[in-house]
């Protein structure tokens, strides 16, 4: 009986074997036949959805550019207020100062006949006039030129200049309106593709120095009207219609633009991985408008007459163009803060690896208050139970101060960013959980549990 029973173990024994070596050649056999088959295609409306998705987000990235610049013409050019206020601080740049005395000394130069006016003094003021001319050298007109410069100079230096310089930039800007816009409102019209400032209330302080310099017989001058080059191109007249429909676009386009690109991210399957594309797109749309500004510029300088100092004009350019700079360093901020922290939100390793290590902080600094003893009191049950709906006002509180910020720069993207992150981590801390509040919860009664009973 009992070599009965041990064979007919012996054989249950090699069935079993058996059966278990069938079924690991059948999982294997599975597996070999999953590796062949193709991977599943994608369906009709996915690919749909993933085609729109990218059209919209390229048509935003595309009206990112446009739209910065619409926004900036909208503010500087159809704004005279804000363009008189964007030009002030020329007054004191060293290069207009130059320019515009370099001009004021060539205007008043060509007024002065010196051998009829030295002969026209009477002689009880010729020591007048030899004590402000100084030691003339060999040259009359040189130094009688340098002595004019150095008045203008004064003139052009002095608080007055900023006053005539804001004066007449207020009175110069419809031309300037017009002549980007094609616009035929106003009083002041222009003929060609120049507008420039009137030098003549410069020239009469000019010639106020001269006089009381010495030099009475500036006083005989006459009224001389000169002109301050603001903007002069032979291709302004060809991007008219451009400006005056970007003006008249003004704040929407960006907008548009941007909810292209937020509907195109929503439409998305994969909203995490396009929101990171969407987002780098926007920046290096961005990024491509502040190149092709600096391409611009130089290409605008190389085309300016020799009479128009290079450096006036670029300083000029440059200050009419600071906030569609500062606008291009805030998109880029934006896209590139935005598709790092879509990207920190994913599964990634790196990205899991810079959660923890937040929680992990956020958790070892609770605990060293706590230690401290220090607590939270009610306010701890209170934010963790609404830690969502927190996290989102914060998001939507930092977004709405970027939107409604007058004129952002890109540090101010940034110090919104360190903000949100701050508000963050206090929301973190205070819904972090004690130990005390662990140890107090009742244990889960799982399955296993209710086995055992």
């Amino acid at each position: 009986m009992d070599a009965d029973d041990a064979e007919a173990g012996g054989a249950a024994g090699g069935n079993a074997g058996a059966d278990e070596l069938a079924r690991l050649r059948a999982r294997v056999a599975a597996l070999e036949e999953e590796a062949r088959t193709p991977a599943p295609v994608r369906p009709p409306h996915h690919r749909l959805r993933s085609f729109f998705s990218a059209l919209l987000i390229v048509i935003g990235c595309v009206l990112i550019p446009l739209g910065i610049v619409a926004s900036w013409t909208s503010d500087i050019v159809g704004n005279t207020d804000r363009y008189v206020k964007t030009v002030a601080p020329l007054a004191s740049d060293p290069d207009i100062q130059a320019a515009v005395a370099n001009r004021v000394t060539n205007a008043v130069m060509d007024h002065i006949d010196l051998a009829s006016l030295l002969e026209g003094v009477a002689p009880d003021q010729r020591p007048l006039v030899e004590k402000a001319l100084g030691k003339l050298g060999g040259s009359l007109e040189s130094a009688v030129g340098s002595f004019v410069h150095d008045r203008a100079q004064d003139v052009v230096a002095s608080s007055a200049f900023e006053t005539i310089w804001t004066d007449a930039n207020r009175a110069v800007h419809t031309s300037l309106d017009r002549a980007l816009t094609g616009s035929d409102d106003g009083a002041v019209k222009i003929s060609t593709d120049t507008v420039t400032i009137d030098l003549a209330p410069v020239i009469d302080r000019v010639k106020q120095r001269l006089v009381e310099s010495g030099l009475t017989v500036a006083g005989k001058i006459p009224e001389i009207h000169t002109n301050f080059t603001v903007v002069q191109s032979k291709d302004i007249g060809k991007v008219k219609t451009a400006f005056g429909l970007l003006q008249k676009m003004g704040m929407w386009l960006p907008v548009i633009a941007v909810l292209l690109v937020v509907g195109g991210v929503l439409l998305a399957v994969g909203r995490r991985r396009t929101l990171v594309a969407a987002a780098l797109g926007v920046a290096v749309a961005a990024v491509i408008l502040g190149v092709a500004l600096t391409v611009f510029r130089t290409v605008y300088l190389n085309a300016l007459p020799a009479t128009v100092s290079p450096a006036a004009a670029g300083s000029l350019y440059d200050t009419l163009i600071r906030y569609l700079r500062t606008s291009v360093r805030v998109y880029a901020t934006l896209g590139v803060l935005l598709a790092l922290a879509a990207w920190l939100s994913g599964p990634s390793r790196p990205a899991v690896l810079t959660r923890k290590l937040w929680d992990d902080g956020i958790s070892a600094t609770r605990g060293t208050a706590d230690r401290a003893g220090l607590r939270t009191g009610p306010v701890g049950p209170f934010v963790r139970r609404y830690r969502r709906w927190i996290t989102w006002l914060l998001v939507a509180a930092a977004a709405a101060a970027c939107v409604f910020w007058p004129h952002p720069t890109g540090w101010v993207v940034v110090g919104l960013a360190l903000a949100l992150l701050f508000a963050l981590a206090v929301t973190a801390f205070l819904a972090e959980e004690t130990p005390e509040g662990r140890a107090k919860e009742p244990p889960s009664q799982g399955p296993h549990a209710r086995e055992g009973a």
